[in-house]
């Protein structure tokens, strides 16, 4: 199976150690992350520069993986990520990324299904799109052995709409 690119949609304050974990799987076609630094140089540009920062490291990628954490679905940007990743016909899915270890947080609490605040066509997106929850006991292994095959899944999903 080619290696796709990906554009991981996640919220940076509460979750970047913990998405740093799926980065590292390795499985995909690299995606650096943006440090910490430069989001904040991002940000300060304001919503215009978000939105063109978002648009260029998009640009590109076959699927769009929200990693949700307690609160990300409640997060400007995710919303944004999620609306045009839909719109420009990516792949989309979320995983649950509560039970991964953050070296500073430890675990955190389920956050909501992100997908659930949109609608296409009167059907709720979390009815189209595929949230997966990873094995409690081993969510890494279970990431690492399934995010191929779900992301693959979710490109064929989206093919369909």
């Amino acid at each position: 199976m080619a290696k796709r690119r990906i554009f991981y949609s996640f919220h940076f304050d509460n979750d970047v150690m913990r998405v740093q974990q799926i980065r590292n799987i390795g499985s995909l076609e690299e995606n650096k992350p943006v440090s910490a630094n430069d989001w904040e140089k991002v940000k300060k540009g304001g919503a215009e520069a978000i939105e063109k920062w978002i648009e260029n490291n998009m640009h590109g990628r076959s699927c769009v993986v929200v990693l949700v954490g307690e609160e990300t679905a409640s997060r400007k940007w995710v919303k944004y990520e999620i609306k045009k990743a839909w719109e420009d016909g990516k792949g989309l899915l979320g995983i649950y990324i509560h039970n991964l270890k953050c070296p500073r947080e430890g675990k955190c609490s389920k956050g909501e299904n992100p997908f659930a605040q949109f609608s296409i066509d009167d059907v709720p997106l979390s009815k189209i799109v595929k949230c997966y929850n990873p094995i409690a006991s081993d969510a890494y292994n279970s990431i690492a052995d399934n995010l191929e095959e779900w992301i693959e899944d979710a490109i064929e999903i989206r093919d369909e709409y």
